[in-house]
């Protein structure tokens, strides 16, 4: 029974907790305001740094660019590790003071229910034949032109979001608060968030950005594969053809420019027996049909994807943890 002394049971406790009550959180409330939001204040430090550290030399914004990830990184990470740290200090009130904070910090580095909040009035619109209004809420959510999107290819965009989401909008950032606690999870955001802001291959973001890109391609790479296979385990718990989505992830995960994102596009592709396009790049799946509906199958596939993704990775690597803190 050695393993019962080398087992913190607090900190595993602790943590499956704080990881609950994040999910229960988002589920429950949505997203918080902007302007309280970190990943807004993530985006005005970045942009900040960014112009102060850029100069225009390739070989000197290569090197700025690994300090704008770092620094970056370090001005949200560090100040996390601090407050909680500081809140389970606190006499009497320390431990539900930790759980509370830590719980609402872990929450604002993931978004599941905000994915549903934006892809619902397209899914509505689209039912109702109005385009214009599917146009208008596409673009809270893909930075390609939605004008140029006729009906299927709203569709296709809306679970494309989706599925994409379901590894950088959630199980990354989940992974790495297994790992690495609430900072950890803090680290992964910033990442993400960086490779949304410089992480191009433009003539103004690739020297600044390509650390950015690469540390985003990194921090992804394992939750992007796991999430996958339980998207294809989750199409078949809800129904969904299963068969098809693993068939479809194993020829098509590597036709997107990204090494990450073909993987769950390409699992969602086929258990919705789809063709998930976006012209001029990639053609995921075989079949041409498409539904409104997608959508909301696709919210589905990502709801149970993300509770397969809690109990058979999070939890475990928790307890790995919990042996050796």
């Amino acid at each position: 029974m050695l393993w019962m002394f080398l087992f913190d049971v607090s900190f595993f406790s602790d943590s499956v907790l704080v990881f609950v009550l994040a999910l229960a959180i988002d589920l429950a409330f949505g997203e918080i305001p902007d302007r309280a939001h970190p990943t807004v204040w993530m985006g005005y430090v970045i942009a900040f740094l960014k112009g102060k550290l850029k100069s225009g030399n390739p070989r000197v914004d290569k090197v700025s660019g690994v300090f704008l990830c770092v620094g970056s990184v370090a001005v949200f990470a560090v100040p996390a590790f601090a407050i909680l740290w500081l809140l389970r200090q606190v006499p009497v009130w320390g431990w539900l003071l930790y759980i509370i904070a830590a719980a609402i910090m872990l929450k604002t580095t993931f978004a599941l229910k905000c994915m549903r909040y934006y892809t619902s009035p397209i899914e509505r619109a689209l039912k109702k034949g109005d385009l214009a209004e599917a146009r208008r809420w596409m673009r809270f959510i893909v930075r390609r032109d939605p004008e140029t999107l006729d009906e299927r290819h709203l569709v296709s965009a809306s679970v494309e979001s989706i599925a994409e989401s379901t590894t950088d909008g959630v199980t990354s950032p989940f992974f790495f608060f297994a790992l690495f606690g609430v900072p950890g999870a803090f680290a992964f955001r910033v990442i993400n968030t960086l490779d949304s802001m410089v992480g191009y291959r433009d003539p103004v973001n690739i020297n600044i950005g390509w650390f950015s890109a690469k540390m985003d391609t990194i921090t992804n790479y394992v939750p992007a594969r796991i999430t996958a296979v339980l998207m294809v385990a989750a199409s078949a718990v809800l129904g969904a053809d299963w068969h098809s989505s693993w068939r479809i992830l194993k020829r098509d995960r590597n036709k997107t420019a990204s090494p990450n994102a073909g993987w769950t596009i390409s699992a969602m592709a086929g258990a919705l027996n789809t063709q998930l396009e976006k012209e001029g790049s990639y053609a995921l799946g075989d079949a041409k049909r498409f539904s409104a509906g997608d959508i909301t199958w696709a919210w589905h596939i990502m709801q149970l994807t993300t509770i397969l993704f809690g109990i058979t990775v999070i939890l475990p690597i928790l307890a790995l943890v919990a042996f050796v803190v």
